[in-house]
């Protein structure tokens, strides 16, 4: 028991620390067999005045690159919601929808302690399949959960 609470000081210290240096953490969640991938920021919100962001079904690696992009080019601005962005990262558009914090917390749990009792908001990031295809278009076919309302 004391290892798995020493384990959990350890992670926490890293994530403020990363909030303090970066204004945010990531947080990425591997994928396995039967299990989507996700990742989502820890820290924006209170950091930049914009919504932390959410992505289901990247890499690490990617969702990582994205969330520092976000952070970066939205920054103390209003977020897009509900359309094709074509300048957040080079390979593909993205959208962003509004997701419930509630719709979340199983998913978002680092982020649900850092900010205790404080208001925070979330919104998902979602991105076409490999021919470019978006969820709800014909064909479209990709393992991506979707968590909030979207409606292209």
């Amino acid at each position: 028991m004391e290892f798995n609470e020493e384990k959990k000081e350890i992670y926490f210290t890293k994530v403020y620390d990363n909030i303090e240096k970066f204004g945010y953490h990531t947080t990425a969640v591997m994928e396995e067999k039967g299990f989507t991938p996700f990742a989502y920021s820890t820290g924006i919100y209170e950091n930049f005045k914009i919504p932390e962001i959410f992505i289901s079904g990247l890499g690490p690696n990617l969702s990582g690159e994205i969330i520092k992009n976000y952070a970066e080019k939205y920054k103390f601005k209003n977020v897009p919601t509900n359309e094709k962005v074509d300048d957040l990262i080079d390979t593909f558009l993205v959208y962003f929808i509004n997701v419930d914090n509630s719709d979340l917390n199983e998913e978002i749990l680092t982020t649900i302690k850092f900010y205790e009792n404080r208001d925070f908001k979330y919104l998902q990031l979602i991105f076409p399949d490999l021919n470019g295809f978006f969820p709800n278009e014909p064909n479209y076919d990709y393992d991506q959960k979707i968590k909030g309302d979207f409606k292209l």
